[in-house]
C-alpha cells in the first residue's frame, strides 16, 4: 500500500512512519490493485495523540481518526487501522457487490468474525427545496436549524453543495460537479 504522511504539530520519527506503513499494509489482502493511504498525524494538549487515515481503494474510500490521551501513537494508528477493516468486513458483500469492478477483493480469512448488516433500515424521508445561497448563508441556517449538515445550491455556479460541521471544530463544504 502507498503511504503518503502529514504532520501536524508534531514530529514523528521514521519508526512511526514504518509501524503504520505495517499496520497498514496487512489491509492490502482486502484490495485486488494497490491502495493509496493518507496517513495525518497530530499532538494537541500535550498527550492527546491522533491518527487519521484515509484509504482509497478504486473509487472507495475509507476513513477513520482515532485520538488517545495516553500520549501514545502506535495506540491511535492501531485503533484507526482496527476501525477500517472492521467496516470493510462489516460491509464486505455490498462492498464486493459494488466494487466487484473496482479493485475490492471480498476474501475474507477465515479467522474473522464478520457481523454484517443485512440492510438499511430508512426510518424517515424528508423532501425540502433546495434553494440557492452563499456558503454563509447556509452555515448560519444550519446553525439556526441546529443540524450537524445542510445542502443548498451555490449561488455562483448552481451545482449543489454541502455544509458540515468538522469533529474538530470549523466548518467544511463539499461541492459536486464534474471531475
Amino acid at each position: 500500500m502507498k503511504c503518503t504522511f502529514a504532520f501536524k504539530k508534531v514530529t514523528l520519527n521514521s519508526s512511526i512512519k514504518d509501524y503504520t506503513e505495517k499496520k497498514l499494509s496487512k489491509l492490502d489482502r482486502y484490495f485486488q490493485e494497490e491502495a493509496a493511504a493518507f496517513v495525518t498525524f497530530s499532538v494537541e494538549k500535550e498527550h492527546l495523540c491522533t491518527a487519521e487515515i484515509t484509504i482509497r481503494g478504486g473509487n472507495t474510500l475509507f476513513r477513520a481518526q482515532k485520538q488517545e490521551t495516553d500520549g501514545d501513537m502506535r495506540s491511535a494508528i492501531d485503533a484507526a487501522a482496527n476501525y477500517i477493516e472492521r467496516q470493510i468486513l462489516k460491509n464486505k458483500t455490498r462492498l464486493s457487490k459494488r466494487l466487484r469492478n473496482e479493485g475490492f477483493s471480498p476474501e475474507v480469512p477465515d479467522e474473522f468474525e464478520v457481523a454484517e448488516e443485512k440492510e438499511f433500515n430508512i426510518v424517515r424521508t424528508k423532501r425540502f427545496a433546495v434553494k440557492p445561497m452563499s456558503p454563509e448563508e447556509a452555515i448560519l441556517q444550519m446553525n439556526l436549524l441546529d443540524h450537524s449538515f445542510f445542502v443548498f445550491r451555490s449561488e455562483e455556479d448552481d451545482s449543489l453543495s454541502i455544509v458540515y460541521r468538522r469533529k474538530n471544530g470549523g466548518y467544511g463544504m463539499i461541492e459536486t460537479g464534474e471531475e
